[in-house]
């Protein structure tokens, strides 16, 4: 993949490029960077031309000041006119479909809320259009407090297992530290901006009824952070819904069912 950098307020945004035919953009989650995207990435690059950022504070990616979702989104959009200027807005086979895991389906719906003219279809994986309940909020503040506490590094180790199901985190320990020393070294500041991004953001139910093109959603059976029957509510929403469930993931499908995940990835977005 060749590795590229733009400039955002001046903080150099890091993401990777690879690949030909329609445009796929790989939006990672919470303390991850798109390196989480590898398996998809060597199954999807034959078929697509695939982008995937570091949001900023992760990965390669400088941190910028006072970000929410919308300022994520225009990042993406930054990054989309970058490599494909004007031109394909002029043909639907050359718009952009984005799959956005956890935050990364947050970012998704706010790129959808803003520029939906840009979209052919996009992907909530492990993800959701509702805002933060207020328990919710509540379980994001204290996280906040622990991080504020302990720092990054002590806050993942902790918090990490609980997004793989219980038999995956024991008969897989390495790819929960893999994860963990992926997000150590995002710093407590970026860690702190992306929650309290996560609680200021809006419903965008709205989006899921008015967007006329595709959407996916990818399930996990055992998700906590983005339980089933939360997924299930909104799932009716879309024009045209495209609804799987994964019975053998919590949160981390693309890592505990790549195959599934790569394959229902694949269909849709051919």
């Amino acid at each position: 993949m060749q590795e590229k950098i733009i400039t955002y307020n001046n903080a150099a945004i890091c993401y990777r490029i690879c690949g030909k035919g329609k445009l796929v953009v790989l939006l990672h989650g919470f303390a991850e960077n798109g390196d989480v995207w590898q398996r998809q990435i060597d199954f999807l690059q034959d078929n697509f031309l695939l982008i995937v950022p570091d949001m900023p504070g992760s990965g390669q990616s400088e941190f910028v000041e006072n970000a929410n979702m919308d300022t994520y989104a225009e990042i993406v959009k930054l990054i989309v006119d970058t490599e494909l200027p004007e031109k394909f807005l002029d043909n639907n086979e050359e718009k952009v479909n984005i799959v956005g895991h956890s935050m990364g389906g947050y970012i998704t719906l706010a790129f959808a809320d803003r520029y939906p003219e840009y979209l052919s279809s996009f992907c909530l994986f492990h993800s959701s259009a509702f805002a933060d309940s207020e328990e919710k909020k509540q379980v994001r503040l204290k996280a906040i407090d622990f991080i504020q506490a302990n720092g990054s590094y002590a806050f993942l180790k902790t918090s990490t297992p609980a997004l793989f199901t219980k038999a995956f985190a024991e008969k897989f320990p390495s790819l929960v530290d893999e994860l963990v020393d992926e997000g150590k070294n995002i710093t407590p500041e970026a860690l702190i901006q992306y929650y309290r991004a996560m609680i200021d953001r809006p419903d965008r139910t709205e989006i899921l009824k008015t967007f006329e093109n595709p959407v996916l959603f990818l399930i996990g059976e055992h998700d906590i952070a983005v339980p089933l029957q939360a997924s299930l509510q909104q799932c009716y929403l879309p024009t045209q819904s495209h609804v799987h469930i994964l019975s053998n993931s919590a949160h981390m499908g693309m890592w505990e069912e790549p195959e599934r995940s790569n394959t229902i990835l694949l269909k849709f977005l051919q």
